[in-house]
């Protein structure tokens, strides 16, 4: 009797550990658990319509996803920030977003649609940062 309790015992631990590790396997393969970040990529002096673009972007994610997705603004001509840039190649005023390996450029999107129609802005995020999620 205590064979077989001890038996049924390491087949339910080795049960638990083969799917705890199949789970982490599963969650690091293809980014799964890579989380969505958003970079405003500017230079020091900026224009109305690049203002736009990052404070409708910036409002655009925090209401669509809250904390999900991480939303930072970055000066170009700042020398401390060249490892982002270089690490994702950008070399102008640039709106990314970035989940993994995976890159969505909104800057033509950005610069045509946050003054003048904030509206379809916001759907082209939410249609765009949608996709990732489902990455």
């Amino acid at each position: 009797m205590k064979k077989i309790i001890l038996f049924s015992f390491t087949l339910i631990v080795l049960n638990a550990l083969i799917g705890n590790a199949q789970a982490v396997k599963k969650e690091t393969k293809g980014g799964a658990t890579a989380k969505v970040e958003a970079y405003y990529f500017h230079l020091t002096s900026r224009c109305v319509t690049c203002k736009a673009v990052e404070a409708e972007a910036k409002k655009n994610l925090e209401s669509l996803y809250g904390e999900n997705v991480t939303f930072q603004s970055i000066n170009l001509e700042d020398n401390t920030n060249k490892l982002i840039t270089d690490k994702l190649q950008i070399s102008g005023q640039t709106l990314l977003i970035v989940k993994g390996d995976h890159q969505i450029n909104l800057t033509n999107e950005g610069f045509m649609y946050a003054r003048n129609n904030p509206e379809k802005f916001k759907s082209i995020i939410k249609e765009k940062v949608d996709g990732l999620f489902k990455l």
